[in-house]
């Protein structure tokens, strides 16, 4: 290669008078691949095949209709097409689209599921922001009360059914 191509290579292209940037690649596991361990996206990516691990993308994520996703997802945004089974963090927006399936809990700025899309899970979503730490347990199994407590409880909490028994009776 000359010096002059080389020039050319780091200029804006020229089209039909407008000039445009080159544009920046995106990272794609392609839908007959198979992947297993931690990938780093400095930008946006897809996944159209399978992957297991870990995933790190600083721009937008899409898991596409028939991908296979066994990970930790972390990124900006995220769109959910295929199955993905583990948590996720979208530090902006999480959407599940109609074929999408999402089995773990997620921690997201923003959310969209349209109908059709599944998640089993707890979703937090944070629109002031994803904070880095992990959540806080919500219930703690040691403050909760036990299962014989709620059940004396209710013992105790006068029964409604006899209430309406004894109104009715009044009339018949």
């Amino acid at each position: 290669m000359t010096d002059i191509e080389l020039d050319r290579l780091g200029t804006s292209v020229v089209n039909g008078g407008a000039e445009r940037a080159l544009e920046p690649k995106l990272t794609v596991i392609a839908k007959d691949d198979a992947l297993a361990g931690r990938l780093t996206i400095k930008g946006s990516g897809q996944v159209l095949g399978t992957f297991s691990g870990r995933i790190d993308c600083d721009g937008e994520l899409l898991i596409g209709p028939d991908a296979r996703v066994e990970a930790e997802v972390r990124s900006l945004r995220i769109t959910i097409a295929g199955f993905v089974k583990g948590n996720v963090v979208a530090s902006g927006r999480l959407k599940i689209t109609s074929s999408g399936r999402l089995e773990g809990d997620a921690r997201v700025g923003a959310l969209v599921v349209q109908e059709g899309g599944v998640h089993h899970g707890v979703i937090r979503v944070h629109p002031e922001g994803v904070p880095e730490s992990d959540d806080q347990v919500i219930v703690d199994s040691a403050t909760a009360p036990s299962r014989s407590a709620a059940i004396v409880s209710m013992k105790s909490l006068p029964n409604p059914v006899n209430s309406v028994k004894k109104f009715w009776g009044e009339f018949f």
